[in-house]
């Protein structure tokens, strides 16, 4: 057998006694055995045999929860690795020998305990595909030539096949309304909060879901290669890629355990004195990163959840405040999400409201974030929306359609400028924000403007990351245009800002930046998760998508940048206390390791310093969870 099987075996070995299911069983049998062993020492006869009577239900536990340990103990030695545990094993065995059972059960309460609390809080790795494959259906319904409806599997969908979406379905396949006019929600796929009507023309999203209407497309890929399909791809594979990063509490064991245990025994061996080497060993038993580290990180948890924030992987508080590039997606995280319509330029030949009317009817069918502000404003002047009888809108095409008899375009100034010059010679200059143009039969109708509005906070937020949270890099990347983006990475201060970007593309960008340095990502939608997975630190905004927030490490349902700044604030002041508690408990460890070597600690008595050291380090672990001066620099101001 190879190197690499026998490594393998020993990993599957190590996780089935590490399971959660056997850990939370051991950590049972440990709290009744004690529970025992304190009974019996108040009304049992003292002495059964050679062994107190108090002591009986130790000795269980010892064989039901002890042997796992020194099975992982083995496997540990087997493959040459050392962590916090480790020392907390030998020592198990050391106070067996020392006859101290109570002190071995506490090592394996403490042991047991930290695993089921860390696995009880830890989300599992597979949660995020589970929820995308949850609101795929299983099957499609195929429209055949004779108009009958068949059920059929979704890998048997082939191109230009007519699928029937029956209401509230999702749908199966990318593709074009053939027939039906109806609504469609795309939020779990955009990160928008809109309902996009559909007409014949338009195109449609596997994934998203239909409202109350029938609609018939036709397949313009197949299943396997629609755009939700290729979502979960990407996030399977951001998943398998993730980096492994390993407990602060293994890191510092690493070293501390072998040092501590090579100590031991060169005391033992130069003093020639067994007790010697038994109580250096008891008093460097590394307690504090086992119960310290847990206590901090669950304070910390406890006083995210008062401020409205959701911790889903508690590692994500040990690297945040590592983090040094901070990536945001742009709608939804640093804007609010509802762009307005400021201003109708319209040309020589039309009326403002006129190409507003036609327009709010064909943006109806339109999915872009703009189409929601034409249609707010046409209701504000109480314009009637005209009945469109086509609509299409194809990527880097624009919006057209016919509406109330007129062929009416919503497209952009660049492409304008490239297709038609005659046109574009009439469009005025370009302003800050976000635009487009309206054509009206082929002449020019009008120019839109519209302001995205910013976070009141994002400005603040975005300038006091360098000087206050120590991030060297800030970056803005969005699937959106490049004049929208532009225009908010001007107006917040980011130098760095990539358009139209894929969540393929955002995936590339955001593992590049990771392996670079610890990178934090902030975004929200379907289309962010994969991205959110491969940053060292994701954070989603809002509480649209769970699987959003299966991918991602903390979850902001209240979308806020104040609160963002408040999560800093949080693992900054967990990590502090973490460290104080951890590398202060094993200062004290290591004080009176050299006490013991001397011989001034007996077994027994370094038993109980060492349990004091635990008190103290527990002490200033409880003092995050009592805290209230965990504040956010910045404040909600108003900007416009």
């Amino acid at each position: 057998m190879t190197d690499h099987a026998i490594d393998r075996v020993l990993v599957r070995i190590d996780d089935a006694l590490s399971a959660p299911a056997l850990n939370r069983a051991i950590l049972a049998v440990t709290l009744i055995a004690m529970a025992g062993h304190f009974v019996l020492m108040w009304g049992a006869p003292e002495q059964i045999g050679a062994y107190r009577t108090a002591d009986i239900p130790l000795f269980i536990l010892f064989v039901l929860g002890g042997l796992p340990i020194l099975g992982q103990l083995a496997i540990k030695l087997l493959r040459r690795e050392m962590g916090a545990d480790f020392l907390a094993a030998i020592s198990f065995v050391t106070g067996i020998v020392l006859d101290e059972y109570l002190a071995a059960s506490l090592i394996i309460l403490m042991l047991t305990g930290g695993q089921v609390l860390e696995s009880f809080a830890m989300r599992k790795a597979s949660s995020a595909l589970n929820a995308l494959a949850r609101r795929m259906p299983s099957v499609a319904h195929r429209k055949n030539a004779d108009g009958d409806i068949a059920d059929i599997a979704l890998d048997d969908i082939a191109i230009n096949d007519l699928i029937a979406v029956f209401p509230h379905e999702t749908a199966p396949v990318d593709g074009t309304v053939v027939d039906g006019h109806g609504t469609m929600d795309e939020s779990y796929l955009t990160g928008e909060p809109y309902v996009v009507s559909k007409a014949p023309g338009t195109a449609v999203l596997s994934g998203a879901i239909n409202g109350e209407a029938v609609l018939i497309i036709r397949a313009e890929k197949r299943a396997r290669d629609s755009r939700y399909a290729q979502i979960m791809n990407v996030m399977a594979e951001a998943e398998q890629k993730r980096p492994h990063i390993r407990r602060l509490g293994d890191q510092i064991g690493a070293w501390f355990a072998p040092a501590a245990l090579l100590f031991a025994i060169i005391v033992g061996y130069l003093s020639g004195d067994s007790s010697r080497f038994l109580a250096v060993l008891v008093v460097a038993t590394p307690c504090p990163l086992l119960i310290a580290i847990p206590i901090t990180v669950m304070s910390a948890i406890s006083i995210a959840a008062r401020r409205g924030i959701v911790i889903r992987d508690p590692t994500v508080l040990e690297r945040l405040p590592t983090c040094q590039t901070a990536i945001f997606d742009k709608t939804g995280t640093l804007t609010y999400g509802r762009p307005e319509l400021v201003d109708v330029l319209a040309g020589p030949d039309f009326d403002a409201d006129l190409v507003l009317r036609l327009t709010a009817g064909l943006e109806r069918y339109s999915k872009h974030p703009l189409a929601s502000a034409v249609l707010k404003e046409a209701r504000l002047r109480n314009l009637p929306l005209d009945e469109v009888s086509h609509a299409s809108e194809k990527p880097g095409q624009g919006l057209s359609g016919q509406v109330d008899g007129h062929d009416v375009v919503v497209t952009h100034r660049n492409k304008l400028v490239k297709s038609d010059p005659k046109i574009a010679a009439l469009l005025p200059e370009t302003a800050a924000g976000l635009e487009c143009v309206v054509l009206i039969d082929g002449q020019y109708g009008a120019t839109f403007r519209f302001r995205d509005t910013p976070r009141a906070e994002g400005e603040n937020f975005v300038g006091h990351l360098g000087a206050i949270h120590h991030f060297k890099k800030v970056m803005l990347l969005s699937g959106d245009r490049e004049s929208e983006v532009s225009y908010l990475s001007d107006l917040l201060g980011i130098r760095d800002s990539l358009a139209s970007q894929s969540p393929e593309q955002k995936v590339a960008i955001v593992r590049a930046e990771a392996a670079k340095a610890p990178t934090l990502f902030m975004g929200d939608g379907i289309n962010d998760a994969p991205a959110l997975a491969v940053a060292t630190v994701g954070i989603a905004f809002g509480k649209e998508s769970a699987v959003t927030a299966d991918a991602a490490g903390a979850v902001i349902p209240e979308a806020s940048l104040v609160t963002v700044d408040e999560l800093l604030h949080i693992s900054m002041a967990m990590r502090r206390i973490l460290l104080q508690s951890v590398i202060g408990g094993m200062v004290l460890s290591i004080l009176a390791m050299g006490f013991a070597a001397a011989g001034h600690i007996t077994p027994v008595a370094g038993a109980l310093l060492q349990e004091g050291i635990d008190v103290i380090a527990i002490l200033n672990a409880l003092r995050l969870a009592i805290r209230h001066d965990i504040d956010a620099d910045i404040v909600e101001e108003t900007r416009f």
